[in-house]
This record gives structure tokens, C-alpha cells and sequence, in this order.
């Protein structure tokens, strides 16, 4: 059986880790993880996500760009240097690799808006960011921002994802939280940009499935600027939920609601303050709801989320040992790295399983 020549519809392999205490966990452990899934990829795209990865520059915004050329990169840079303050830049560490060819030119930036730019702009400073990174992408020939978060950072090429993890030289590397894909792309090209995690500020997304409302969910977020061109359908969900949660205020778990929302024959049998609530998410934000079968992990500032699409079409399962919260496609892959866990389930199809740092939960405790 030649590769490519079957279509694999629930292939694709996501898993992550996440340390509730904060503490440090190695890039190594995220790599073993979804290695374990080989098989559900076909080398054509892998990537990770790390958060608390650069203490050290925790206020800055960390660029992480791909350059098909070095005019490419000059242009870029003078845009760089025109909308923001760049404290650090240097090439990202990577090594060879048998399986990683053709790689771009790939750089990192520590940047911070400038003072008078960000006035001038009338903007807060994410919305101000967010922009620049959309007219990077969209408007600047062979530059890509695959990264824009602050103390975190996406690494991801076209190869297996155990090769990317290898390349990228992530057991260099310690965070509180990772996510991972491994990519077996059905209806898109495997290129760089293409593979997962998307992301955009500090909020990233991978996922394994397919969504059939994409049309519907890349013409309402680009009524709102943001522009989808990586040839995948996944981007959109990162957009959806920068969207939802940093430019409408929702919360996580409320955004979930809306592109999972449950079935209206289940909203209609709750009780009347939650039937109120979701008919209304559901109702204005209509044109948000992602249909076809999904699993996605969004990783976000001091948290983490696992959703699966209302039906449970994708395999997901969930599990806890100590502080540790783990999620991946597979359980396999969860005990390749901690074999004797406290609690293991199956997330409910639409189910949001939401994990925060408990610095957030005292945080939020004392706001409440």
C-alpha cells in the first residue's frame, strides 16, 4: 500500500500536557508522546505548541517567522523595526534531521509596539499586534508569523512530528504546558505554514478532523479582519476563538458553547436560565458553529482546552496524575509518558474540558 493512495479520514494524532501547579515540564515528554502515534501521520506536517517557554521575555510578544528568501526577511524586518520595539532577535536553534528538508529561513523576534505607534494606531496593544501579524501574512510575500504569543511559542515544519520535535530541539525546552500534532492532510497541501498548531497572540490550536462548515466559518470571521490564506481549514478555529474570547469577552468554556453548541433539541429540554443562555450563543453567534468531526486542543495564556465536536466523531481521552492534566487522540500516548494515572475518561462529544493554572483560580476567586 503506497502513501497517499488511501485517504485515512480520522487521521491525525493531537496530545498535550498540562502542569495546573505551573511547574516546568520538558519538551522531551511532549515528543515521546505523539511519537507513540506515528501511524496516524504521513509525514506531510507536525508542530508544537509550548507556554512558559521564555521567561526571560515574558512581556514581549515572541515572533516566530518563516522566510522563503532573504529579501523576504529584509522587507520584514524594516516592517518590524517600523511597528515595534525589537529587544531580541536571533535564527530559532534547530539541527539536521534526515526527514526535515527544505526548510525556510526561520527567526525568532522579541518585540515590544512602539509607544507612539500604538497611540497612533487608536488600538489596545493586542488588537494593535494582531493586526500587524494578519498584514504580515496576508499582505507581505514569503514572510509568515507563525507565532505572536507572549512566554510561548509554536514550532511546527513538514515532516513527522517526533522529526520536529528533534529538529526544533525541544528538550531544550521546559514550559507549563505543550501541545502537539502529528498531520495526515485528506483535502489540503503539506507545507510549512499548513501545519499545526495555528495560532494567533497567545492562543493556538491543533486539531484532528475535518470542518465542513469552513466556507461559512472563514466568510464570518473575515468580516472582522482577519484574513484565512494557509490553505487549510484549520486556521479558521484559531480565528474563531480570538474572535469569541478576546474581541467579544467570552470566556473559554462560552466560546466552546458556540462552536460545539449543543443540538437545539437539547437546549430546549434545560432549565430556563441555561436554555436562555445557550439559545442566545447560539443565535448570535450563528455563523460560528463548526460542523464536521473535530477533535482540537486550545492551548491559551495559564490554560488549556479539549473539545471534541457534538457527535464524539474523533477520538479523544483525558487523564490526570497528581497536578498533571494530559490529552491526546490516543490513551497509549498518555501512559508512554505517565503510566500510573489518578483518572482516566472520554470527554463527552461538545464537552469543553477546561484546565487553568491555580494561580488563575485564586486570581479569579479574588476578582469574584
Amino acid at each position: 500500500m503506497l502513501e497517499g493512495q488511501v485517504r485515512i479520514p480520522s487521521g491525525c494524532a493531537i496530545s498535550g500536557i498540562f502542569s495546573k501547579a505551573g511547574r516546568p515540564i520538558n519538551g522531551e515528554r511532549i515528543v515521546r508522546s505523539i511519537a507513540l502515534m506515528h501511524d496516524r501521520s504521513n509525514g506531510l506536517g507536525g508542530g508544537f505548541a509550548g507556554y512558559g517557554i521564555y521567561p526571560e521575555y515574558k512581556n514581549d510578544y515572541a515572533f516566530h517567522l518563516f522566510y522563503e528568501d532573504a529579501t523576504a526577511k529584509k522587507d520584514c524586518e524594516a516592517f518590524l523595526e517600523r511597528h515595534f520595539d525589537i529587544v531580541n532577535l536571533s535564527k530559532i536553534p534547530t539541527r539536521q534531521v534526515a526527514g526535515i528538508v527544505d526548510a525556510p529561513l526561520i527567526w525568532r523576534y522579541f518585540v515590544t509596539p512602539l509607544p507612539h505607534k500604538l497611540a497612533d494606531s487608536q488600538l489596545n496593544e493586542r488588537e494593535y499586534v494582531a493586526k500587524c501579524v494578519i498584514r504580515i501574512n496576508s499582505e507581505m510575500q514569503g514572510a509568515y508569523v507563525f507565532s505572536s504569543g507572549k512566554n510561548m511559542g509554536v514550532f511546527k515544519a513538514v515532516g513527522y512530528p517526533e522529526e520536529v520535535g528533534e529538529f526544533y530541539r525541544l528538550e531544550e525546552y521546559e514550559g507549563y504546558c505543550w501541545t502537539a500534532h502529528g498531520r495526515y492532510p485528506t483535502n489540503t497541501p503539506g507545507w510549512w505554514g499548513g501545519a499545526h498548531p495555528f495560532a494567533l497572540l497567545d492562543l493556538s490550536v491543533v486539531h484532528n478532523g475535518e470542518i465542513s462548515s469552513y466556507d461559512t466559518n472563514r466568510r464570518f470571521v473575515e468580516m472582522f479582519g482577519y484574513k484565512c490564506n494557509l490553505l487549510t481549514d484549520t486556521e479558521v478555529i484559531a480565528y474563531l476563538f480570538d474572535y469569541l474570547t478576546r474581541k467579544q469577552g467570552l470566556r473559554i468554556e462560552e466560546a466552546a458553547n458556540v462552536v460545539a453548541a449543543p443540538f437545539w433539541s437539547t437546549i430546549e429540554r434545560l432549565a430556563p436560565k441555561e436554555r436562555e443562555r445557550l439559545s442566545y450563543l447560539r443565535t448570535a453567534f450563528s455563523s460560528a458553529l463548526i460542523t464536521g468531526p473535530f477533535s482540537i486542543l486550545v492551548g491559551f495564556e495559564g490554560g488549556l482546552m479539549a473539545l471534541n465536536d457534538r457527535l464524539k466523531l474523533r477520538s479523544m481521552v483525558a487523564a490526570e496524575k497528581g497536578d498533571c492534566f494530559y490529552v491526546a487522540s490516543e490513551e497509549s500516548a498518555i501512559r508512554t509518558i505517565e503510566p500510573e494515572l489518578d483518572r482516566v475518561w472520554a470527554p463527552r462529544g461538545g464537552e469543553a474540558v477546561v484546565v487553568r493554572l491555580e494561580t488563575q483560580k485564586e486570581e479569579a476567586v479574588c476578582r469574584g
